[in-house]
């Protein structure tokens, strides 16, 4: 059995007895005029089948009184004139061969199958409100239904979320989903060295930006897995920079964020280093102590552990830099306790931790345990993939140290979490202070 076949019974198997699931692709969007924007598929779709065409559908039927388990992909029909025009189309009998399928039908055939599928189904699955055109077409299939009552046929009477259901499975990577998101990351530390490499001060942040897409491009990856960030000076203090269009110049830091997608999954790193190649002295006290506060949360990822440890061991550290550093002064906001009790660090650092990492680049699945009391922060398991990404961002301000304004600081890693811990998937980008100043030393 495939991974996505295995996916399809492990949702079959949530569900309720001879229920349908209905599960569709992304559309293609228009750009401008006759132009699209690149085609990506819907996560959840590929997750289940693997297929990266448009105008597909994914129908599971659950095990019931109306017999086994069903799985049914409709998808474009072969159209030799639109092949030439835009490229090879797998057909409904190459895409139920090449996904494992029961059956496969023409995407223009889904409303009079719809019909036969939902007949006396007692439930439908769907993603209940993320698309007014689903949401209208389910309600079209369940009126069609309904008009066959006479007949004794019945319609489901309850509807239920399916999103739910695949963000758990998607949550826990298996060895395969693992083994593309290790190559992604390690793609994208490779990126992120050449970037190093080529750096020099007056190049402009998309000069090193186009170094990136060049690296992931060359190596196989499909697509950027999200906008990069390359932000040269104060520019890194804004979290979701994208202009890179600045001058990088001599003595700045430059804090790049950026990471490829890999059939399908994403690779997300931050590394921040000196323009000119050389850490000054107060850039090299923010940088250790943001390295510094990586290291403390990486070592709370681990088995069995609450996810929000990793922020609060990264906060911990955080704290005390900052009150030793003079970028918050003790008389006013206390000692290490009381400014993270009463969150004094949050002018300089503003964000999360991290997130979780897979198909897209925040990942679904939940980060508290929603069936317990209180809804605690749930507890790492082995398989689960996540960044781990403190900073510290120190804008012009009174009682800030002026040798520290207009510095931004990140450093993300991609981790994912062991039976004995956890590894680190992105650990070829160089980090430390000695690194960073080596590769640069260089010619790119």
């Amino acid at each position: 059995m495939t991974a996505h076949a295995a996916r399809r019974a492990a949702l079959l198997a949530r569900m309720q007895p001879g229920s349908v699931a209905v599960i569709p692709t992304a559309p293609e969007v228009t750009r401008n005029s006759d132009c699209d924007y690149p085609y990506r598929h819907d996560s959840y779709f590929y997750y289940l089948s693997g297929f990266t065409e448009p105008d597909s559908m994914l129908v599971l039927r659950a095990a019931g009184a109306l017999g086994p388990a069903r799985s049914v992909l409709f998808c474009r029909a072969r159209n030799s004139e639109r092949e030439t025009w835009d490229g090879f189309r797998h057909g409904p009998e190459g895409a139920r061969l090449a996904c494992g399928v029961d059956a496969a039908f023409p995407i223009d055939e889904l409303d009079t199958h719809m019909a036969q599928l939902l007949a006396d189904a007692p439930a439908i699955y769907y993603a209940l409100g993320s698309s007014n055109a689903l949401d209208a077409q389910i309600k079209l299939w369940l009126h069609s239904v309904r008009g066959q009552a006479r007949s004794g046929v019945t319609a489901p009477a309850s509807v239920h979320n399916v999103l739910g259901l695949l963000d758990e499975m998607r949550l826990l990577k298996d060895e395969g989903e693992q083994a593309v998101m290790g190559r992604a990351a390690a793609i994208s530390a490779q990126a992120h060295a050449r970037a190093m490499r080529a750096t020099r001060p007056g190049m402009r942040e998309y000069q090193i930006e186009a170094e990136l897409l060049y690296e992931f491009r060359r190596n196989g990856a499909q697509f950027p897995a999200y906008t990069p960030i390359v932000a040269a000076g104060a520019n890194a203090c804004v979290l979701h920079y994208s202009a890179n269009d600045a001058v990088a110049r001599d003595g700045e830091l430059l804090l790049i964020d950026a990471g490829c997608e890999l059939d399908g999954y994403a690779a997300d790193i931050t590394r921040t280093y000196p323009v000119n190649g050389r850490f000054s002295a107060p850039q090299r006290a923010l940088y250790e102590l943001v390295l510094a506060a990586q290291a403390a949360a990486l070592e709370a990822v681990q088995p069995g552990r609450p996810y929000e440890g990793i922020h609060a061991a990264a906060v911990a550290v955080l704290a005390r830099g900052m009150l030793e550093l003079g970028l918050l002064d003790a008389d006013k906001v206390g000692g290490v306790q009381d400014v993270v009790a009463n969150k004094s660090y949050l002018p300089f650092y503003m964000h999360g931790t991290g997130h979780w990492l897979g198909m897209d680049v925040h990942d679904v699945g939940a980060y508290r345990d929603t069936g317990a009391a209180g809804k605690p922060s749930r507890a790492l398991q082995a398989g689960m993939t996540l960044t781990v990404e403190p900073g510290i961002y120190v804008r012009p301000g009174a009682g800030v140290p002026e040798q520290f304004w207009n510095t931004g600081i990140r450093i993300e890693d991609d981790v994912l979490v062991t039976p004995a811990g956890h590894a680190v998937l992105s650990g070829a980008a160089p980090k430390s202070v000695a690194e960073i100043e080596q590769l640069m030393r260089q010619e790119a």
